[in-house]
């Protein structure tokens, strides 16, 4: 088990997939109107469970896990992006990065703290 794993739990490798999903999620944002562009996704849980249980990076259980998205409806030039569908994940997803990372800045004073012998 890394140092890291030890002091940060699994809110490390959490926080890294939330911004592999941000990035992607963005992607397909922008490509919304990109004839025949495929939006793709990252199933957090089973990329998190990947991560933690097979100890692999987070960028590794990310990879693993994307897929395409199907959409609710196909338009014509075979882009699979929709905007509204995307803008909420995205949104969804940005509420729990932040989250995390409000953990793991608790996390990092408690530990400060304790260093200093506060």
């Amino acid at each position: 088990m890394a140092l890291e794993d030890s002091l940060f739990g699994v809110h490390g490798k959490a926080l890294a997939l939330r911004s592999q999903r941000l990035d992607l999620l963005a992607s397909n944002i922008a490509n919304a109107s990109t004839p025949g562009y495929k939006a793709r996704d990252i199933d957090f849980d089973a990329a998190l469970k990947e991560a933690t249980q097979k100890n692999d990076s987070a960028a590794q259980a990310a990879k693993d896990t994307m897929g395409y998205r199907i959409p609710l409806q196909p338009s014509l030039d075979g882009n699979t992006v929709e905007l509204s569908t995307e803008q909420n994940l995205f949104a969804e997803n940005a509420v729990k990065y932040r989250t995390t990372l409000s953990f793991l800045e608790g996390r990092i004073n408690t530990i400060s703290r304790a260093l200093k012998g506060e």
